[in-house]
């Protein structure tokens, strides 16, 4: 059998792999092959945050760029032309400690040492993605670079501390850290063509092989996609990757988009955002945080960070999650997703685009190319609300999204749009039409309110029960009212001093209260 090597930079030195299954998970390599045992394994979900690990990549400008991902849900072949790091590589030669490491033993935050190292890695990227010139990171800023971390033993308080600390000693005038020569490495492994890599199947040659193709541009991802119509397209692995670590799921060949260039890119011109289907969590939100500042509470509580470095807003679209957090806020906006077939695209609005439970209209050999958000109009009101159990890194029992165009005081144009209250991500549009061409007043909310019960008729799970959701959402339409209606509009703060004093939207209107899901 002949296949191309899978060859990554780790721990100063190129390595090449052959032989193993496709998705065998980088957690399980480092530990079973390398013996590389400081990082650990928890969930085997991308949850706890035990098996942190940080991946170099060149950042399109030839610099070297790193990521805090989860190591139990990427697969190996991923690796390809990347560089590892992981809590071996931060001890000096002379066995000094990181002021990282430093900082967790000083402040007492280092735990009974099981989840340590994880809390170690997002730190460490913290500490290198922070240039020494933009000063401290704020606590919002290292809140959200420990969100995917969630062990406790030692409560948060002397993490967040160490986290704070790391940047006090004499040692951060840098710890050496040649980020050009492992540029120049990557450099060196880039490939120019598509990477194929072939292995047997995970429970052995009598099985057949599999395997993973990972194209470097769109015409030679598109080719592949055409001709191998069944092959599982991987973005980043987020979802994906569960299947195999939870379900032990066979996933045939993979297509991975992560090395297409083109799909990797962010555009804007006077009428549209586009954001391409390889673009990460973290980037697309940041992007649509800049023309809808609204969503900025949402990127931050979609998941966690290194599941947003990871994952893409393209594979949470064609993904089809009922509670796939991005979905309300982009058909609230009016988004349209680009297809591609072979050499040809098509452009279809997202609300057509789910056409059941995880059933998309993507035909055979079809893929999501990217995404396109109207830029924001003047007359638009917009939010978004999240209401899960948790405050982070938690699947919503409800999400919701709220967009109306008003002029002359009439609500020309309304778009709203729910996920967890319906087998798919789904606009309400009797309460829609129930607003249009009505004053925004209490009057036009409350009829909206009513006609959500013809929209939506929500199931009853483990997170919420029907009864639930459905007060939860009347209840969020209230929100958004008392936040853009014309006469007095109050502030966050001021809208969860009304509901404790009035009772009237009580817990389930605050939207950083109640019940949420995992990212896809």
């Amino acid at each position: 059998m002949t296949t191309q090597t899978i060859r990554f930079y780790h721990r100063g030195a190129v390595r090449e792999v052959r032989g193993v299954p496709v998705t065998r998970t980088v957690l399980q390599h480092l530990r079973e092959d390398l013996h590389c045992t400081g990082t650990k394994e928890g969930c085997a979900e991308g949850d706890c945050g035990a098996c942190t690990v940080v991946l170099g990549d060149l950042d399109g400008h030839g610099g070297l760029q790193l990521k805090a991902v989860n190591a139990c849900i990427q697969f190996l072949p991923t690796l390809d032309g990347r560089a590892l790091f992981t809590v071996e590589d931060l001890r000096a030669a002379d066995s000094t400690l990181h002021p990282v490491q430093q900082a967790m033993v000083d402040c007492h935050g280092s735990q009974c040492g099981f989840c340590t190292p994880g809390f170690v890695m997002s730190m460490w990227a913290l500490y290198e993605n922070q240039p020494a010139a933009a000063g401290l990171p704020t606590r919002d800023e290292i809140n959200a670079a420990l969100s995917g971390n969630l062990c406790r033993c030692t409560g948060y308080r002397p993490i967040v501390e160490a986290a704070q600390k790391m940047f006090d000693y004499a040692q951060y005038e840098r710890v050496p850290f040649d980020r050009a020569a492992i540029a120049e490495a990557l450099q060196a492994l880039r490939r120019r063509e598509t990477f194929e890599y072939t292995a047997p199947d995970v429970r052995g040659e009598a099985f057949g092989t599999h395997t993973f193709y990972a194209p470097a541009t769109l015409d030679a991802f598109a080719a592949l996609r055409a001709s191998h119509p069944d092959a599982r397209v991987l973005a980043g692995s987020t979802d994906v990757g569960l299947w195999v670590t939870k379900q032990f799921r066979d996933l045939g060949d993979v297509l991975y988009i992560g090395n297409v260039s083109e799909l990797k890119q962010i555009e804007r011109d006077a009428q549209t955002l586009t954001i391409g289907a390889a673009v990460s969590l973290e980037s697309a939100y940041a992007a649509l945080a800049a023309d809808y500042p609204e969503l900025a509470e949402l990127w931050t509580r979609f998941a966690s960070l290194p599941i947003r470095n990871a994952g893409t807003l393209g594979g949470n679209v064609a993904n089809g999650s009922p509670i796939g957090d991005s979905m309300p806020a982009l058909l609230a906006l009016g988004a349209e997703v680009v297809l591609r077939h072979g050499g040809k695209s098509r452009t279809l609005p997202l609300d057509a685009f789910y056409l059941g439970y995880q059933k998309t209209a993507l035909a055979a050999g079809e893929f999501v190319a990217a995404v396109r958000i109207p830029r924001p109009a003047p007359d638009l009101r917009f939010r978004t609300y999240k209401v899960a159990k948790r405050y982070d890194q938690d699947i919503s029992a409800v999400c919701a999204a709220f967009a109306l165009r008003i002029t002359d005081g009439v609500i020309a144009g309304a778009r709203i749009a729910f996920g967890g209250m319906a087998a798919t991500p789904k606009r309400a549009t009797h309460a829609e039409v129930a607003l249009t061409g009505a004053a925004w007043d209490d009057a036009a909310m409350q009829r909206a309110a009513e006609a959500l019960g013809a929209d939506y008729q929500p199931l009853t799970d483990m997170r919420a029960t029907g009864a639930y959701r459905m007060k939860v959402a009347r209840n969020l339409l209230q929100r958004f009212h008392l936040e853009t209606r014309d006469t007095a509009p109050l502030s966050h703060f001021d809208v969860n001093a009304f509901a404790f004093e009035t009772g009237v939207a009580g817990g389930e209107a605050g939207a950083d209260t109640v019940a949420e899901e995992p990212s896809p």
